[in-house]
């Protein structure tokens, strides 16, 4: 595992977190000096949901110090402190809790937040994100290393696999692979809907569909034409409450889905996001119950 090299933070913003670093009291080890496959940090701060569930099912979660706002499982995660959303991070935020060792998935920002972190030697580890059985077991390989287990995850690795094998062998699918449009956000009236190369396209691969909107890469709205040229047997979103929460007949109400398969037969399924998309250690899982609320089983 090597560590991701970023550029160096301003000298102005650079001296005012040395700073407040030295007046923490705290020992950081330089990158220099750092074994990844040897590291025994006890106060660790993990980004990213996924990330986070690897820690815990790899029992090394007394080595959390805190979490940011997208781990939210296992349930006991959630009473570590929180430093907020992993995409807009301040390393203020970040100091306060004095981190040994920083794991992230990939895509912690903002990235001068990053940089700044790294110049004062935090050791900053990123998790490579890949959609599919190999990008888990990738993984959890890699977080483990990170955290010098890597006995314990490859002992995690090997069971996930069999998992995986598991539901392959369980996966049923229709004479026809049926159409799954993700559904990020309808706010404002625009769907925002997941194209390829995302965390739903693979989901909804894996679990024996086709992901309905193969024009672009990422999350992107999309136009009315697009969703009715494309036609979607069925819709699939994160199951929300508050304000991104929208009702099945406010949902096939709208012009875009009025006239596709999906709002045809009221078909949408609902699913918890980081569940669904974290490509974690209950991905496998994810894919077989995804799979029965397609396909039936």
């Amino acid at each position: 595992m090597t560590l991701k090299q970023r550029k160096p933070a301003g000298k102005a913003l650079f001296i005012t977190l040395l700073t407040a670093f030295l007046a923490s009291g705290t020992a950081w080890v330089s990158s220099s000096q750092r074994a990844p496959a040897e590291n025994t940090a006890a106060d660790v701060l993990s980004i990213g949901g996924s990330v986070t569930e690897i820690v815990y099912a790899l029992d090394q979660d007394h080595r959390l110090v805190a979490r940011d706002t997208t781990s939210t499982y296992p349930e006991a995660a959630n009473d570590l402190p929180d430093v907020g959303y992993m995409r807009a991070l301040s390393a203020e935020g970040v100091l306060s809790v004095s981190p040994a060792l920083i794991l992230s998935e990939e895509g912690a920002g903002p990235p001068e937040t990053i940089a700044a972190l790294e110049a004062v030697a935090i050791p900053f580890v990123t998790i490579p994100d890949a959609y599919d059985a190999d990008g888990v077991i990738a993984k959890v390989l890699a977080v483990g290393d990170a955290l010098g287990v890597a006995d314990k995850a490859s002992v995690l690795a090997a069971g996930i696999e069999a998992q995986f094998d598991a539901v392959a062998a369980q996966i049923a699918t229709d004479a026809t692979a049926k159409k799954v449009m993700f559904i990020l956000s309808t706010q404002g009236g625009r769907i925002l809907a997941a194209g390829k190369g995302t965390s739903a396209a693979g989901i909804i691969t894996m679990a024996g569909g086709v992901n309905a909107m193969q024009g672009f890469d990422g999350y992107k709205p999309v136009t009315d034409e697009a969703v009715v040229a494309a036609a979607p047997d069925v819709v699939l979103m994160m199951d929300r409450s508050g304000d991104h929460a929208v009702e099945d007949a406010e949902l096939f109400a709208m012009p875009a889905l009025l006239p596709t398969p999906a709002a045809e037969n009221q078909s949408i399924v609902r699913m918890n996001g980081l569940y669904l998309l974290g490509f974690g250690p209950r991905t496998a899982q994810a894919v077989l119950d995804l799979n029965r609320a397609l396909y039936g089983g």
